[in-house]
């Protein structure tokens, strides 16, 4: 038997040893010399994760400085679906399903990892941070939370048709919020984290950020105490008299600044989705609608500046008046009446209205209309706005113009109306409305918005005539007495304007829009209130269910805008022609 030699056997397993450690040094210098950088920066790219930085959205406060929408401090509940630990899965979502009022079938899902499971997969949104401190001190493996933030409206449904409010993805959805949403929103950032194998940030690890930049905030016009009273008294009488909706707008003629603008139903912005879908827009600027009577200013206007017309003009008003095909009839039956022009607008007589409109052409009656602000947007910067309907005089029927002349045939929104008789308050000189003081900084500070724009839309004289002529309308021979203020001269108009029913397309069943619309003092004009009701059930002239909305409002806001009442008496205003 043959022995091998046992020197050369151990140096044959030495070799073989020696080969092998090579192979593993080798492989070593290629993972942590050639290869390293590769591998470190696929390792810190598995570390990595980037957290977007929402930005604060800015405030919308009221003129006093007293927050509409404000932004405040919230967290995102957010899972790494990998670390939660399976065993866990069905009792975090069930946990935060109860928390939160979430569905727990679809938290189970997004804890549930697979193939394409993001490591950051958010849970719940804008938790206050002591429910999110409960979350986290539970210790759920692979459950975390961030800094985000929460918008709140402080006011409740207060001014909520024009504040607007923001949906579920951070936009707003409504009003404001939607229309200004970018300068309010600002821009977002974002923070790139190292995060351990425990989902805990390494504090000494990758940190790239870009730094979000917070929004602007938006200083309104709005008067916080007029705009609760304005939406307290409109929702009172829409409930009331049954009706349908109604609106309530203040403004200062001066400088057309809207001080109020409520509607009735409305909603609260913080849980805008149980509301309606018809209430969460601002029917002020959406709603458009035959104005009826308030509208016969405007054919006043045109008919003292361009057809000669003066308040002591005298027209024979009889019962009824055939133009075309058409019969026309005042609001109430009566025989022949002999009216003077103030007459006529005291007493809203549609009749009178149309002989005064034949004292001017077609055009001219179209031109006065545009001037006045009719078929275009008011320019407030709502969204939604309805222009309204003023047809070119060519596509007029040959009975148009004398139903245009008293405010059928022809729609607006209630914005525009209130412009109307702001632009007589003021003078004669339309201002552009406007609900925006300016815009602040993220300090506070304020930048003041741009002036709105103006034009003379009537002389003086005649606006100071009209004034004269809607102080008729508040007296007892007029047909808004309950607009009347104690110790304050009173100048409106009201308008019962019945609505198209689409069923039919004719006036037969659609209800009424009831309106009255007034400035006051008279004799020296600082606000102006509109009272708007769409379809009221019980009484529906606007005298008899708008004018005292209007007396309560207005005499609120003189009150509280420390308006001294008036210091002398009203014209009087001679209303028939034949002296009685």
């Amino acid at each position: 038997m043959i022995r091998r030699d046992p020197v050369k056997r151990l140096n044959v397993g030495l070799l073989l040893v020696a080969f092998v450690l090579s192979l593993f040094a080798g492989r070593l210098v290629q993972l942590q010399g050639i290869e390293s950088k590769g591998y470190a920066e696929a390792a810190v790219r598995q570390r990595l994760n980037r957290v977007d930085l929402p930005a604060v959205r800015g405030p919308i406060s009221f003129a006093g400085g007293q927050p509409l929408a404000m932004t405040v401090d919230a967290r995102v509940i957010y899972a790494d679906p990998v670390m939660v630990e399976a065993g866990q899965r069905q009792r975090i979502a069930s946990t935060l399903a109860s928390m939160f009022g979430l569905d727990q079938a679809g938290l189970l899902k997004k804890l549930t990892p697979s193939s394409k499971t993001n490591r950051y997969v958010e849970l719940v949104h804008h938790v206050e941070p002591d429910r999110a401190r409960m979350v986290t001190e539970m210790d759920f493996k692979g459950i975390g939370s961030l800094q985000e933030y929460r918008r709140v409206y402080p006011g409740g449904d207060l001014a909520a048709n024009v504040g607007g409010f923001v949906n579920s993805d951070g936009d707003g959805g409504a009003g404001l919020e939607s229309s200004m949403n970018t300068m309010l929103k600002g821009k977002s950032g974002w923070q790139k984290v190292e995060l351990s194998e425990t989902g805990q940030r390494i504090p000494m690890g990758e940190d790239e950020m870009s730094k979000p930049t917070p929004g602007k905030g938006l200083r309104l016009t709005l008067d916080r105490d007029i705009q609760w009273k304005a939406q307290d008294a409109i929702a009172k009488q829409v409930k009331a008299t049954g009706a349908q909706s109604g609106s309530v707008i203040v403004m200062d003629p001066r400088n057309a600044q809207i001080l109020a603008m409520a509607t009735a139903p409305t909603f609260d912005p913080a849980t805008y989705y149980k509301a309606r879908p018809a209430d969460l827009g601002d029917r002020v600027v959406q709603e458009g609608f035959e104005p009826g009577s308030t509208s016969k200013v405007i054919t006043a206007a045109a008919a003292m500046e361009a057809g000669g017309v003066t308040p002591q003009t005298p027209f024979t008003v009889p019962g009824s008046l055939t133009r075309y095909d058409r019969t026309f009839h005042d609001s109430e039956s009566h025989g022949t009446e002999h009216l003077t022009f103030g007459g006529v607008l005291a007493k809203s007589s549609n009749i009178g209205t149309i002989l005064a409109s034949e004292r001017v052409t077609a055009t001219q009656l179209y031109q006065y209309m545009r001037a006045f602000g009719y078929g275009e947007k008011t320019g407030v910067g709502l969204p939604g706005e309805s222009p309204g309907i003023l047809k070119p005089v060519d596509q007029w029927s040959g009975t148009d113009r004398y139903a245009i002349a008293f405010g059928q045939s022809v729609s607006v929104n209630a914005l525009q109306t209130a412009s109307v008789y702001a632009t007589i308050a003021n003078g004669g000189v339309r201002v552009t409305p406007n609900l925006i003081v300016g815009t602040t900084d993220d300090k506070g500070t304020l930048t003041p918005a741009a002036r709105p724009s103006s034009r003379r839309v009537i002389k003086q004289s005649t606006a100071s005539e009209l004034t004269r002529m809607l102080e008729g309308v508040t007296t007892k021979d007029g047909t808004a007495p309950e607009a009347q203020i104690p110790g304050y001269r009173v100048a409106g108009k009201t308008g019962t304007a019945q609505k198209v029913n689409p069923g039919c397309g004719c006036y037969t069943g659609g209800g009424y829009t009831s309106t009255f619309v007034g400035f006051a003092p008279a004799e020296n004009p600082q606000l102006v209130v509109e009272v708007v009701l769409q379809k009221p059930q019980k009484g529906y002239y606007g005298g008899q269910v708008a004018a005292p909305v209007f007396k309560d409002v207005m005499s609120f806001a003189l009150q509280s805008r420390r308006i001294p009442p008036t210091g002398s008496r009203s014209p009087k205003i001679r209303i028939y022609a034949d002296h009685r």
